[in-house]
């Protein structure tokens, strides 16, 4: 068994490995085949050359990131550790970021697969971003909505989704049409709130240049010279789905963002954006970005949530694979 020290220089090891250690303990995690202890600032590992390796690579881009951003998070340790993390390094310029919110906050992709999104809606006319809650899918694709809407490459922003809770059937909610339509559509407002002053946005939704509406109000219509984006799509039927896609205009940009682990529809009823993925996945011009637990950047419990659900999901799906093959 090989041993090594690390030496770590001009970071306070406390700030860098947390309280408890609890983000030295988040990076013993993917190394557990690998003796690691910290000393104050020595590093000691011990244990297979290769995989002493891989560790002191990843190690060198952690202290990398924290020298630039100041700050080390679990999400990005996860990020970090990916095969290609070493693109969160990439030098943070004016095209990182995405758009500057209030109080010039700066709105930048955080992590590989949100700047994943970014390049594809770039280099595509028709992007689907999927992944589980919390990955930013549609927080990036509304920052890239209000960046094309500034620098003049569109005229105006759409956005819409299924409003499948109320079963489409909005007459019996008390209040006109924007009252009745508002809770299904938050999601949408407060990542316009983060972004654009709320005097500004007021004016921009009265005057359809930001028009926000459920899914079924796109029938019979060309989006055209529109930042358009399809939410919650996995709540879409196949024909929903195809009636959204083919409602492309020639300058129209396209991005539909949904988690296919959060369907509502009834159970036999297959997802239009499960069909959309299988039929469109060998198309030119249309970009896939498939997001993963690394993107999730809410509460650290919101991983192990996510985590714990899909393994409960997998355990039954198991057991229903069993209890058939026993009949």
């Amino acid at each position: 068994m090989l041993e090594n020290n690390i030496e770590i220089k001009g970071v306070n090891p406390a700030e860098l490995f947390g309280v408890n250690n609890e983000k030295l303990k988040h990076i013993k995690s993917y190394f557990p085949k690998l003796k690691i202890v910290a000393r104050g600032n020595i590093v000691t590992i011990a244990g297979d050359e290769e995989v002493m390796s891989q560790f002191e690579l990843k190690f060198d881009l952690l202290l990398r990131h924290f020298h630039k951003f100041n700050s080390l998070t679990e999400n990005n340790i996860d990020n970090l550790m990916l095969e290609d993390g070493s693109k969160l390094l990439v030098t943070d310029d004016g095209n990182e970021v995405l758009v500057h919110g209030n109080h010039g906050v700066k709105i930048i992709a955080r992590t590989i697969n949100q700047r994943k999104l970014v390049d594809s809606v770039n280099n595509n006319d028709m992007v689907f971003a999927v992944g589980p809650a919390g990955s930013g899918k549609t927080y990036t694709a509304v920052a890239l909505a209000v960046r094309a809407l500034k620098s003049k490459e569109v005229k105006r922003i759409i956005l819409t989704r299924p409003a499948v809770e109320a079963g489409e059937n909005l007459g019996f909610l008390p209040g006109d049409l924007k009252e009745k339509l508002d809770p299904y559509l938050m999601p949408l407002y407060d990542a316009l709130r983060d972004m654009i002053p709320a005097e500004k946005l007021a004016d921009m939704i009265e005057f359809g240049v930001i028009e926000i509406a459920p899914l079924a109000f796109m029938r019979g219509r060309t989006l055209d010279k529109a930042f358009v984006i399809l939410d919650e799509a996995q709540n879409t039927t196949t024909m929903q789905m195809k009636m959204f896609l083919t409602r492309m205009g020639t300058t129209a940009k396209f991005v539909i963002t949904g988690d296919m682990s959060q369907v509502d529809l009834p159970r036999r009823q297959r997802s239009g954006l499960a069909y959309a993925l299988d039929a469109l996945e060998e198309v030119e011009g249309v970009g896939i970005i498939r997001m993963g637990l690394a993107d999730v950047i809410r509460h650290s419990l919101v991983k192990k949530i996510i985590t714990a659900f899909e393994k409960m999901e997998d355990d039954e799906k198991n057991e229903n694979i069993k209890s058939e093959e026993n009949k």
